[in-house]
């Protein structure tokens, strides 16, 4: 079953908690076991899991990818973004969570961040159970 989780990314670089908004597509699936593809279908945004209890863990991770990727770099993309397409190549497009009694197998203070790197944009997030 696939389904779409529209984004509207605010900042050019942020970090949007996902979680909640896929534990209520595996309800409404009624799946009790099973896998969960999360794929990201555009070049400058990526998805990942980390930390979602304290904020400032996202915040430290879009801080210092950025120190080391910055936005002004010496780059041959014309666009603007060279930066945006190297993020997220390195942080990837696609997860794969396990789900176990109808909830994602996630550590304790874990969650899943859809990570816009050169917003705002109306986005995408393709879920395949």
């Amino acid at each position: 079953m696939k389904f779409i989780i529209n984004i509207n990314s605010s900042q050019r670089i942020e970090a949007i908690n996902v979680t909640s908004k896929i534990n209520e597509i595996i309800k409404k699936a009624n799946i009790e076991h099973g896998n969960l593809l999360l794929y990201v279908p555009h070049t400058t945004a990526a998805i990942t899991i980390n930390e979602a209890y304290d904020p400032s863990v996202m915040e430290d991770f879009l801080n210092h990818l950025s120190k080391i990727i910055p936005y002004n770099g010496l780059y041959n993309h014309f666009e603007g973004n060279a930066d945006a397409h190297i993020k997220a190549s390195i942080i990837g497009n696609q997860r794969i969570v396990i789900i176990e009694d109808g909830k994602l197998l996630l550590g304790r203070w874990e969650g899943i961040f859809f990570l816009e790197f050169d917003g705002p944009r109306k986005r995408e997030l393709i879920i395949n159970l």
